[in-house]
């Protein structure tokens, strides 16, 4: 019996649910949510965005939680452990918990009709069950894809925020700003605060919310920030927030994702008061695994699952920031329908040496696909692996004390090192 799986049964038996591995649309996840009577009565903040998503749920979790509230933390994808996309006041849900909610969320489907749920649906749905039987006082989700026709976005938003629009997931979400800006602004609901904190937006997301009536708040105009020594102030509508500590996240456009969780909170603040010592704490002690993360030792390790030319960008910034090293290494490995030669133009320039490394997923590049794209950039310092491990396993091997190795490209290269480590 299905009731019967633990959470790694679950796991395998909801993989197999539906014939694709994304299917966008509300009517079939909407039908189950109705049928296990979903309807949060606690404020709901969704995020979305093509980079800084994650950053911001987690400042948001952990102000909130700093303020003493207990949070529903819903992300995607994860790292090590399923569990770490589902948190409850701070801890991740436990293999049981998880377990009993997907056989919630199986007798539902069959009630419904045995309507088909992909993996990220079923997952939804088994959080936001979780959060509501736990009686969190606020749920924060983050959109998986897009925004419009995301699982997600099947629970109404009382804040929602996009953190920047870019171009990824273009097979499905359109090959232009304004498509994919029009997909993203698609969780801002009438009447409700919506936060863009794109600092050049596309039309099609301020039209958007002009044309349903959403309290648009937007970066520069509505809330922006300002920095002096090592501190920062906030402003926006409900006034400032001085001498804030920079974000325990590394890399200047935390700033950016910072401002846009304090204006979804200022927006919220009738329902959700907060002390300026819970901005604080939460700002200094936020952590999030794999967004820029420095890790101690020699040679300097860098973590980073940006997989996108904007978010490439990102870390070129970011390490042009940090002390120089005598050379730096890059453990580099994508997916195959992403921007493979926008993100080797925006990151050529940091690295001396390129350890490309093949992702054995349907959708994963081979190393000889990455390497070709390197050389086409007029990089020749590259060598190919047959995973992340292996990679990561020579760039060490080759790297002096003083040298950096960075790991990047996709949530999957940064997991599979990640998992070599803590397994050698």
């Amino acid at each position: 019996m299905t009731k019967d799986k633990d959470l790694a049964g679950w796991l395998a038996y909801i993989e197999q649910q539906h014939p694709q591995t994304i299917a966008l649309g509300l009517e079939r996840v909407g039908r189950v949510r109705d049928a296990m009577g979903l309807a949060p009565a606690v404020p709901v903040i969704t995020v979305a965005g093509t980079n800084g998503k994650g950053s911001t749920c987690a400042m948001l979790e952990a102000i909130l939680s700093a303020a003493g509230y207990r949070v529903g933390l819903y992300t995607s994808p994860h790292l090590s452990r399923y569990n770490e996309r589902v948190r409850i006041a701070g801890r991740e849900a436990e293999d049981a918990a998880l377990a009993a909610a997907f056989a919630r969320v199986e007798a539902a489907r069959i009630g419904s009709g045995e309507v088909r749920l992909t993996y990220f649906e079923f997952g939804t749905l088994a959080a936001v069950d979780l959060f509501l039987r736990s009686g969190v006082d606020v749920l924060v989700l983050e959109v998986g894809m897009g925004g419009r026709l995301d699982a997600v976005n099947v629970f109404d938003a009382d804040c929602a925020i996009v953190t920047s629009v870019g171009l990824d997931h273009m097979d499905y979400l359109g090959d232009t700003r304004e498509s994919i800006g029009y997909e993203k602004a698609g969780i801002f609901r009438a009447g409700r605060t919506a936060v863009l904190a794109d600092p050049a937006p596309p039309a099609s997301v301020l039209a958007h919310a002009q044309a349903i009536g959403a309290k648009l708040l937007c970066i520069g105009q509505d809330f922006g920030y300002e920095t002096a020594h090592g501190q920062w102030t906030f402003w926006g509508p409900a006034g400032r927030h001085s001498a804030l500590p920079e974000p325990a996240l590394r890399g200047a456009i935390q700033l950016q994702n910072a401002s846009a969780a304090l204006a979804a909170l200022d927006s919220l603040r009738e329902r959700l008061p907060l002390a300026a010592e819970a901005l604080h704490q939460g700002l200094a002690g936020v952590e999030l695994r794999g967004r820029f993360q420095r890790l101690p030792g020699r040679p300097e390790l860098v973590l980073d699952v940006g997989h996108n030319p904007q978010a490439a960008a990102v870390l070129a910034q970011n390490l042009s920031q940090l002390p120089p090293c005598s050379t730096t290494a890059a453990v580099f490995g994508m997916l195959r329908d992403k921007d493979i030669a926008g993100v080797v133009k925006s990151l050529a320039g940091q690295v001396d040496r390129w350890y490309a490394c093949t992702l054995a997923l349907p959708r994963g590049a081979q190393a000889s696909e990455l390497a070709q794209v390197l050389r086409q950039a007029g990089v020749n310092a590259v060598r190919e692996f047959e995973n992340p491990a292996q990679a990561y396993a020579a760039a060490c091997s080759g790297a002096a004390e003083n040298d950096r190795i960075i790991v990047f490209g996709s949530f999957h290269t940064v997991a599979d090192v990640i998992a070599a480590r803590e397994n050698p």
